[in-house]
């Protein structure tokens, strides 16, 4: 599989929905442009793709004509909506009598990751995700799809996914498309479990220069903690988003539902296999963080440990002077009283008192 570089809206969380703002890839008011319908009954931007046979025959039709193309068996459908209304997705009543259920589903956000089996056509939703290595920050795109036995209609509720990446994914294995609506759907979920390898590849990125931080000679027990958290929340996140991926796969790959024919099987077994990879590769770098964490708080409390060993050393060198002098310095008469033996004498004990515990500190490691 390919590692794409797939454009996110920044959201940070599943339940919260992302300004419209362009991703990394093509402008989204212009990628996949030969797909851009010029008539179409919604108020929000459509793309159309006409296959016959395995061969693309037309780009950007009517989206009205779609149900008089799928009376011809060897028609293969793709319709994409940008950010739709209830309203807009009106359409897919009309042109393919799809469940009012799964349309609302369409309509609504922060769906977990699923498929949603109905009698004339599946329901899927998905999330796309972008780590920010800046920030630690991750963004994640939702995308609904309806799978037909003919005709793959997806529903971008944001900008955060190219579409125009998967446009040239598809156009990349031309020898597939015989296959159908299984083919559209191989190079949508390729493209996404992609991206989700690649942010995962990402955040393991920056928990090693996490562990750089953790023990450089300067300590940075700050930025390691704001970092950790940062990419802690992330990888949460992450998991909410690839581990469901796996029921979703898999259940597409299931016989019964005669999306995935014996030619498209392999390529559905890789993008499981890239599925699980990355699920057990997030879980991994969770538990990696939460150790970082743990270790940084035992290298402040070793850190502690020897300044407090330290500074009682000191205190108990400084100790010995200040008892000899407040000593000497009684207002009562002792030996070498008012004579220069006696002051001699104390700094000589000082001296030399001073000196036994140092080396004594030193040999315990303490200093």
């Amino acid at each position: 599989m390919t590692s794409p570089q797939p454009g996110l809206t920044a959201s940070g969380a599943l339940d919260v929905r992302p300004p419209r703002t362009q991703g990394s890839g093509a402008d989204p008011d212009s990628a996949a442009s030969a797909a851009i319908c010029k008539v179409t009954p919604t108020n929000c931007q459509a793309r159309t793709r006409l296959y016959r046979n395995g061969v693309l025959v037309s780009q950007g039709f009517p989206v009205a004509e779609i149900s008089d193309h799928l009376a011809d068996g060897s028609v293969t459908v793709w319709l994409d909506l940008r950010d739709p209304d209830h309203e807009d997705l009106a359409v897919l009543r009309d042109e393919f009598g799809l469940h009012p259920m799964a349309i609302e589903d369409a309509v609504f956000e922060r769906e977990r990751p699923k498929l949603d089996r109905y009698h004339s056509h599946l329901f899927l939703t998905m999330y796309a995700a972008r780590l920010d290595s800046a920030t630690g920050e991750l963004a994640t795109s939702e995308l609904a799809a309806f799978v037909t036995p003919q005709a793959l209609i997806t529903v971008r509720k944001d900008d955060g996914l190219d579409i125009g990446k998967v446009v040239e994914r598809w156009d990349a294995s031309p020898d597939l498309a015989r296959c159908g609506v299984g083919y559209l759907l191989y190079g949508l979920l390729d493209y996404i479990v992609d991206g989700h390898f690649e942010t995962v590849q990402s955040l393991d990125d920056a928990v090693d220069d996490l562990e750089d931080d953790l023990f450089a000679d300067t300590p940075r027990n700050v930025r390691v903690q704001r970092r950790s958290f940062e990419l802690r929340k992330s990888l949460v996140l992450l998991r909410r988003v690839v581990i469901p991926m796996r029921e979703v796969v898999n259940a597409v790959m299931r016989r019964d539902l005669h999306v995935v024919g014996e030619e498209l099987m392999p390529y559905y077994q890789d993008v499981y296999d890239h599925v699980l990879r990355a699920a057990e590769w997030t879980d991994t770098l969770r538990d990696l963080v939460t150790t970082i964490l743990e270790t940084n708080l035992t290298i402040q409390g070793n850190r502690m440990n020897i300044i407090t060993k330290k500074v009682t050393s000191w205190a108990a060198i400084i100790a010995v002077p200040t008892f000899i002098t407040g000593f000497y310095g009684m207002n009562v008469p002792y030996p070498g009283f008012s004579n220069h033996l006696g002051f001699i004498a104390s700094c000589a004990i000082m001296v030399l008192a001073g000196l036994i515990l140092y080396f004594v500190f030193r040999r315990k490691d303490w200093l």
